[in-house]
């Protein structure tokens, strides 16, 4: 019997300063006119926490030990890439996914419109369903008083079985 696994991945970014304005990348995409979040890559908190969650549910790391600050070649790089490159990964080690949820809290921007779109992107990266949602803190902690954008995800994945011949075919 296959038994699927589940892991939990969570991301916070605090917007960046004033006198250092960044673009707003969130659920894979570009948010005219929004403030940006400061981080290493992009700040995608939605789609780290994608990434963090397929790694948790695979048991092969984090974030951190995948895309770390210590890892140059990885700043500035776009949320999209890293969870495309975190579901490789995944798969390398033995796994499918089957599906990724993500919910962030932040009072801006209005994901609403965007929502289609957003899991369009995010799914076509991890080459499985991945579901966004939002809400807010109603004022309450960090991202309610505007400081930043947290996000948790729950993903699925399943190990796939070696074939006979053990290789992998």
């Amino acid at each position: 019997m296959i038994l699927p696994r589940t892991g939990i991945g969570v991301d916070v970014h605090a917007y960046a300063p004033e006198n250092d304005p960044q673009p707003l990348w969130l659920g894979g995409l570009f948010w005219a006119g929004e403030r940006g979040l400061a981080g290493h890559s992009d700040g995608d908190c939605v789609a780290h926490a994608a990434a963090d969650a397929l790694f948790s549910a695979c048991g092969i790391g984090d974030l951190g030990t995948h895309f770390g600050t210590d890892r140059p070649e990885f700043a500035g790089a776009s949320g999209v890439k890293l969870l495309g490159e975190a579901a490789r990964i995944v798969r390398t080690a033995g796994f499918e996914i089957g599906n990724v949820a993500v919910q962030f809290v932040a009072n801006r921007p209005k994901f609403g419109p965007r929502r289609e779109e957003s899991q369009r992107v995010l799914s076509a990266a991890a080459g499985a369903a991945v579901s966004v949602t939002a809400t807010t803190s109603d004022g309450l902690g960090f991202t309610g008083r505007g400081e930043g954008i947290s996000a948790v995800a729950t993903a699925l994945v399943y190990p796939v079985p070696a074939s006979p011949q053990g290789d992998g075919s």
